[in-house]
């Protein structure tokens, strides 16, 4: 069981949905290289609108019919290993936006193989 309370760092990875890693999301890749490297956890969010240095916003409105929209890949652990992790980001991020935020973790309990817990197992 991995347990994470208290101070811990949020590294927040900006990029946009058609940003490849060797014909592959380049999200996955991160998260990926994320699960390989041990972190506590990583979540990918697709956003629905945004704009980034390009100044171009990109929507999923049916009428705009963009390819392009916003990912953001969040990944908590505590400091020594989310900095240990931005070698690999240097790697894989050409273009993006990456932000180190200090949060506080009020509680991460990792699952048990039996899913013993879960909602309906009761």
């Amino acid at each position: 069981m991995t347990r994470l309370t208290g101070r811990a760092l949020r590294l927040t990875v900006f990029v946009g949905e058609s940003d490849l890693w060797h014909h592959r999301p380049l999200s996955t890749e991160i998260v990926h290289r994320a699960h390989h490297a041990g972190l506590a956890g990583a979540s990918v969010f697709h956003g629905v609108e945004g704009f980034g240095a390009s100044s171009i916003v990109h929507t999923s409105r049916l009428l705009s019919l963009s390819e392009d929209l916003p990912v953001a890949v969040v990944i908590v652990d505590d400091e020594a290993r989310i900095r240990g992790f931005l070698p690999e980001l240097d790697e894989l991020v050409g273009e993006g936006l990456v932000i180190l935020d200090e949060v506080e973790v009020i509680r991460y309990v990792g699952r048990k193989s039996d899913h013993a817990g879960r909602k309906g197992d009761r």
